[in-house]
């Protein structure tokens, strides 16, 4: 049996054939809230998926007051909230911002910003791309054409170490001695560290000029039809940013973090099924930093001695622990679009060697990067692991030959 990789974006078009769209972009943000079947969603972009013990405990208290009484942790290390009531956005709005989670009313959702969530922890990449996060992200939110961009766009930073480098990004900066790589579609430019975030800024207005000229909607770089590519190399010129071709070659792919210890002042938990509760929350701090990573976990710069501590509220802290690289959408019955109650039946699935991800309809909404085992709902009390038609009850023993099934990253 052999694990399924991840299906096309639904969004984007077969190549070379242009992508019309005729409506405006509804990706919910932490002002424009999505209804959902269990209540209202906000989702909160967080750079670099950083946060502060002050800016956690406002979480968990939103969480309680307001919301479902957890949060969830997207696959961009962003965090959302579920089960709002009807009615609470200006009082969520002001709790955010009061904890300077709201830099922009207008920019809000256009802050997707993945980063290297180890990068300067560990001594492992080339620098510290966390301070790249911070500076493109000052820049993003005060240029007003940024505004323009989709709620979908994503910008990645990578340390060198290649853990984000393959997540997908419009725009993709990745550090290396000279400087750093920056990757827009098929164009790669060298640029020096110090010019990376203008650099990055530049690359997503020149894909804004490139998706205008092409008139199709485009919300991603890889829905621009040919011959529409963005002038990155005018752009950086506008922009004063001194930029040369770089070698073509596809970038280093390195493992996502596992959970454990970063060295002596940094830990890595996973939260189960990308879900962590008011109280996981406050067992969080206190840390120097906290950041939540794109594979729903979060990387506490604490020491590693409170592991033990971190587990007994129910974090993943080992990469053999139950719920390690199991992920689930919201399914039933949040989610009225789901066919199954797929977060129950996740919490049962074995352990293995390869990520695994319930889907309860055929979005997959969620789903991980790179290779993974697709379990699908089908309606029927069944699923689909991997392509091969599952009962309910055969479940477990599926979910760990597909699992453990060898294959190539």
């Amino acid at each position: 049996m052999l694990a399924a990789m991840p299906p096309t974006p639904h969004s984007s078009p077969e190549r070379g054939e242009p992508l019309i769209r005729d409506r405006g972009d509804a990706c919910p943000g932490a002002l424009r809230l999505h209804a959902a079947a269990d209540g209202f969603l906000a989702r909160l972009r967080l750079p670099g998926g950083r946060l502060t013990s002050h800016q956690i405990e406002l979480l968990a208290s939103a969480a309680e007051t307001l919301g479902d009484g957890g949060v969830s942790v997207t696959s961009r290390g962003n965090t959302e909230l579920r089960g709002l009531r009807d009615g609470c956005g200006a009082e969520l709005a002001a709790l955010l911002g009061a904890a300077d989670l709201l830099p922009s009313a207008t920019h809000e959702r256009v802050r997707n910003i993945v980063a290297s969530p180890a990068a300067g922890l560990d001594g492992l990449g080339h620098g510290d791309v966390q301070l790249w996060v911070r500076a493109l992200d000052a820049l993003l939110c005060a240029e007003p054409r940024a505004a323009s961009l989709s709620g979908r766009f994503l910008f990645v930073l990578d340390d060198g170490r290649g853990d984000v480098a393959g997540l997908g990004g419009d725009v993709t900066l990745i550090a290396a001695p000279w400087g750093a790589d920056l990757r827009v579609g098929s164009q790669v430019l060298r640029v020096a560290a110090a010019d990376a975030p203008r650099a990055a800024l530049a690359a997503a207005l020149a894909f804004l000029d490139a998706a205008a000229a092409a008139g199709t909607g485009a919300w991603r770089v890889r829905e621009l039809p040919d011959g529409h590519a963005p002038d990155l190399s005018g752009a950086l010129a506008r922009a004063g940013v001194p930029a040369e071709r770089a070698p073509e070659r596809a970038p280093a792919q390195g493992a996502p973090l596992a959970p454990g210890p970063l060295g002596p002042d940094a830990v890595y938990v996973l939260a189960p099924l990308g879900r962590l509760t008011a109280t996981q929350l406050r067992a969080l701090p206190p840390a120097d930093e906290i950041r939540l990573t794109p594979w729903r976990g979060v990387v506490v710069r604490t020491a590693p001695a409170r592991l033990p501590e971190l587990a007994a509220h129910g974090l993943i802290t080992r990469p053999d622990a139950p719920g390690a690289g199991v992920t689930a959408c919201t399914g039933r019955p949040g989610c009225a679009k789901a066919l199954a109650d797929v977060r129950a039946d996740a919490r049962r699935a074995p352990a293995g060697s390869l990520p695994v991800h319930f889907s309860g309809c055929e979005r997959r909404c969620g789903h991980p990067h790179g290779t993974w085992v697709d379990v699908l709902a089908t309606g029927d009390g069944a699923y689909l692991v991997a392509g091969v038609p599952t009962p309910r009850t055969s479940l477990p023993e599926a979910v760990a030959t597909a699992r453990t099934t060898p294959t190539t990253r």
